[in-house]
């Protein structure tokens, strides 16, 4: 065979492999309803880059974000009915469909990112994924921080403790886990779409939101609300979550590869938005909203009687409150 006709030959043999190669991928829709702004949208790059450096050619790993392939709250069910791979869980949702676990929701519950990740290494972590393994059909891989949430009001108020917040129509993402914290801090929780919320406040269909302020500022919020109240309630976390279905056909080794490259990715968002916190209250004040701290200690205290008095905290397990502040210590 000449050498032409050898290079031929290996061209056509590659042409012919390709296709067997691609075939034999694993497709991964990885789903949000966040903005292409927002950190944890840009953290999903960083999950496709990290898991073809650990299993190159493995994983046609495709990104859908603005709810662009399912709105909010449908990507649980996408994810069961097999019509997507990969999504972001909250807490909350968990706890629509598991209310023991209503307990993770809780206002000050959680103090750091560090935090969500002790607990997902803990005893109990390992029971929770478990159990949400068997009742929901998913695997969490990571917990990202998503800040510490705050409250963006459209009109300035004076606001030191939860009562000053009566009447005051707080937008919430439509779980009931969302709307019961939203009645916590004292407000009336208003259920609406996040793709909805700068409209909302924008008209007065809403008085406020609340968000970490890196969303705040990833979502343009501040163009239409005159304040930022630093109440700090709800340190947020959010679950990388890959179907069963897709998960159980992974080897152990393609399972390390998607497990680190949650992390890696969770790891580059938690840098990035503890540094964007740092710097975005001076940002809002330069853009014209008055930041203002009310009264932490009345929302903590009243906040945390709320959830503790309420008949859904029967259905909590038992002593993991106190479990999981001994793993902040």
């Amino acid at each position: 065979m000449t050498f032409t006709r050898t290079l031929t030959a290996l061209a056509l043999g590659t042409a012919l492999a390709t296709p067997a190669l691609a075939a034999d991928q694993i497709e991964i829709k990885y789903t949000t309803a966040s903005v292409p702004s927002d950190l944890h949208t840009k953290a999903m790059q960083v999950f496709k880059d990290e898991l073809e450096k650990r299993a190159p050619g493995r994983f046609d790993v495709q990104i859908y974000d603005s709810g662009s392939l399912f709105a909010q709250g449908a990507d649980l069910d996408a994810l069961q009915r097999g019509n997507a791979e990969m999504t972001y869980l909250s807490y909350q949702l968990i706890a629509d469909a598991i209310p023991a676990y209503g307990l993770l929701t809780a206002g000050y519950l959680f103090q750091s990112p560090e935090h969500y990740r002790a607990f997902l290494a803990s005893d109990i972590g390992a029971e929770f994924k478990q159990t949400v393994s068997d009742e929901m059909d998913v695997q969490l891989l990571d917990t990202c921080y998503l800040g510490t949430r705050q409250l963006n009001l459209r009109k300035a108020r004076d606001v030191q403790t939860p009562a000053d917040l009566d009447g005051l129509k707080l937008r919430m993402p439509g779980s009931d886990a969302w709307l019961f914290l939203g009645s916590a801090l004292g407000a009336a929780p208003t259920p609406l779409p996040f793709g909805e919320v700068y409209l909302g406040l924008q008209t007065g269909t809403i008085d406020a939101q609340d968000n970490p302020l890196p969303t705040v500022e990833a979502a343009k919020f501040y163009e239409v609300t005159e304040q930022i109240v630093l109440t700090s309630h709800l340190v947020d976390g959010i679950n990388i979550a890959i179907n069963n279905e897709t998960w159980d056909k992974l080897s152990d080794e393609e399972k390390t590869a998607m497990t680190e490259a949650a992390v890696a990715s969770c790891d580059w968002n938690n840098a990035e938005r503890v540094a964007n916190e740092e710097r975005l209250v001076d940002f809002f004040k330069s853009e014209g909203l008055q930041v203002t701290e009310p009264d932490v200690d009345a929302f903590r205290s009243h906040v945390q009687e709320v959830y503790f008095s309420s008949d859904r905290s029967a259905d909590w397990p038992e002593g993991w409150a106190e479990k999981i502040n001994a793993l902040a210590e």
